[in-house]
């Protein structure tokens, strides 16, 4: 059984393309070339001398001497934090602006949550000239107030989703609704492993670079490409799907995916799709998805805007329901408390995102010999506000 997606676009039971017709036309113009385009000789090189120049990869992998002492277990971190704009987003907008560029789009559109894909997204228009259209919620703009300075300062349009619970759900409905008005010239550059296909297939490949260098730098560091486990924190999942990506159908590599409980599991206010979920079509794909009797769209809620969305990638659902991969519901307290660990242990602040994952050492134990392999997706300063207001700093 393989656990990568297949040529009608589905994993397992989840994926697909969920489209109104006036998208069609995208939407298949991306499907029938992207593999094609992804694999030119020119289009790879670009790719990877952009990563290396620009992004500067490959990222460390750091042995966390004081944390592993802490859990007597071995833990990598792999270090994304370090990557150009603070985060894994950029590994996939390098990518598909370069895709955008040869599909002949001289605009771009994308949503963003926590701020960094739409900082990523920017960026690279930046880089390469194009006009870039940013949509967030209303409520995330206020509370990743630098990012949306930053995307400015890069010269992005940010447009402000005031509908539903104005978060990155509702931010995604209308960079949908941009696309279907500008079919021609527009390029949506959507940040995570959701949407229709080919998008979660396409994220995914261009975040694999992570899970590659990973398998290098683990044969140097312990003689051995495969960790015992990878642990990455899962929205909609694209900083995961790029640490699993490799190691997918090799299931002797245990897959930990780290979802936002929010107040508590069944509080009414949390993100833990995996637990809440049931299929359901969100934003072109079918997934897992929290949801009513009546199939209305339950309000996600988590304290980092990077995880508060609705459902998971469909890789990550099918890695759920067969499973394939350990989901384990972190709240904001847990988490919380995780980052500033980090901070006082390792001397590196990581983005709220990231604290769900390192927040499990806490309750699930590992061998001595283990070794797990944590994906540090992001880097702390965009939190900082949140760190004050909860630790009263």
């Amino acid at each position: 059984m393989s656990y990568q997606v297949n040529e009608k676009g589905y994993y397992g039971d989840f994926g697909g393309a969920f489209i109104p017709e006036m998208l069609y036309p995208n939407v298949e113009e991306l499907r029938s070339r992207y593999l094609d385009i992804m694999q030119e000789e020119s289009f790879q090189k670009e790719f990877r001398q952009l990563l290396k120049d620009y992004v500067g990869r490959p990222t460390p992998l750091y042995y966390a001497k004081r944390f592993s002492e802490k859990y007597n277990t071995k833990v990598y971190l792999k270090r994304e934090d370090l990557c150009h704009t603070g985060a894994h987003k950029v590994n996939n907008t390098i990518g598909q602006i370069l895709m955008a560029k040869r599909l002949g789009k001289n605009r771009i559109i994308a949503e963003t949550g926590a701020g960094q894909h739409g900082v990523a997204t920017a960026t690279v228009c930046a880089l390469m000239g194009i006009e870039c259209v940013v949509y967030m919620g209303e409520i995330d703009i206020k509370r990743q107030a630098p990012n949306v300075a930053r995307m400015k300062m890069l010269g992005a349009t940010v447009v402000p989703a005031i509908s539903g619970s104005r978060t990155l759900k509702d931010a995604t409905n209308e960079a949908i609704r941009d696309w279907i008005n500008n079919p021609v010239n527009t390029h949506y550059i959507i940040g995570s492993v959701v949407g229709p296909h080919p998008y979660p297939d396409m994220v995914a490949r261009f975040q694999s670079v992570i899970s590659e260098e990973v398998k290098k730098q683990l044969q140097e560091k312990e003689g051995r490409e495969n960790p015992d486990f990878v642990v990455a924190c899962v929205g909609g999942g694209s900083n995961a799907a790029g640490i699993y990506y490799h190691y997918l159908d090799q299931e002797e590599v245990g897959i930990i995916a780290v979802e936002a409980a929010g107040e508590g599991v069944l509080t009414g206010k949390s993100a833990a799709t995996s637990a809440l979920g049931r299929e359901g079509i969100i934003h072109g794909s079918k997934t897992l998805l929290m949801q009513t009797d009546d199939g209305q769209i339950t309000e996600p809620y988590s304290i980092s805007a990077g995880l508060d969305y609705p459902g998971v990638g469909p890789m990550h659902a099918n890695l759920f329901r067969t499973g394939r991969g350990e989901f384990i519901s972190i709240t904001d307290t847990e988490a919380m408390a995780a980052g500033l660990e980090l901070c006082k242990l390792e001397g590196i602040i990581p983005a709220i995102e990231t604290a769900h994952a390192l927040a499990i050492f806490e309750t699930r134990k590992f061998r001595e010999d283990d070794v797990v392999v944590v994906n540090l997706s992001g880097r702390g300063d965009k939190d900082l506000n949140t760190y004050i207001e909860h630790f009263n700093l």
